[in-house]
């Protein structure tokens, strides 16, 4: 009993000695990808070396490889964190407690301005993210893929709670999911193009009408 005991507290001790170490692993993996993604936005993907990273970030090549296998796997951490955060601000409209016209409007216009902040973050070493995926379109393509099934549910989502309540017209809803892919790639593909001030004010004044479009358009005529 004396020996459980004992086994027992040294458990417990070694259980809160656990916590600091996996917050200490998830910072310095996190540093990793945000130090990635600013030297694959500032160099490119292919001239950018797992040494750069290390050098970089103040890590060894040691502690590089303890967390990915080559540079393909930190890429690809790259775009799964830019996706997730995509995610985060979607799932975010349709948790509030806004009314489903609301949220319509706001997960549209957040939708509309994620590829527009991707492409123009701005960065303490580097000028913008926008160098990254100008480069080669795909990257930007797996984003939207890794993005789209989530997207399009929480998109549902938001529709069904709107016909729900009596304010969406449920035949229009049910149409809408099928071109809310070529209505964001069509932005994202003009957004990605994007170089002088008067396009940026036609996008943002094309933005505002497709939103009233759709929304006045599948609501129902006595909503409107």
């Amino acid at each position: 009993m004396f020996f459980n005991l004992k086994m027992s507290n040294f458990a417990h001790k070694n259980s809160n000695c656990a916590i600091p170490n996996i917050r200490m692993v998830s910072k310095t993996r996190e540093k990793l990808i945000d130090v990635a993604r600013q030297l694959f936005a500032h160099k490119g993907v292919e001239n950018t070396t797992m040494n750069d990273i290390a050098a970089a970030s103040d890590k060894g090549r040691r502690t590089i490889y303890t967390y990915f296998k080559n540079k393909r796997e930190i890429y690809n951490a790259v775009i799964e964190k830019e996706s997730e955060q995509i995610v985060y601000k979607l799932r975010s409209v349709a948790d509030s407690n806004e009314t489903p016209e609301n949220k319509l409007r706001q997960f549209m216009y957040r939708r509309f301005e994620t590829m527009a902040e991707l492409t123009s973050r701005h960065d303490s070493t580097s000028s913008t993210i926008r160098s990254f995926f100008s480069r080669d379109f795909r990257r930007l393509d797996k984003i939207r893929k890794t993005v789209f099934n989530k997207e399009r549910e929480i998109f549902k989502e938001i529709l069904a709670e709107g016909i729900e309540e009596g304010i969406f017209d449920k035949n229009q809803s049910e149409c809408l999911p099928a071109l809310e892919n070529f209505v964001f790639q069509g932005a994202d593909y003009f957004v990605m193009n994007m170089n002088s001030e008067d396009e940026k004010t036609q996008f943002a004044e094309s933005k505002k009408q497709i939103i009233d479009f759709i929304v006045n358009g599948i609501k129902l005529p006595s909503k409107r």
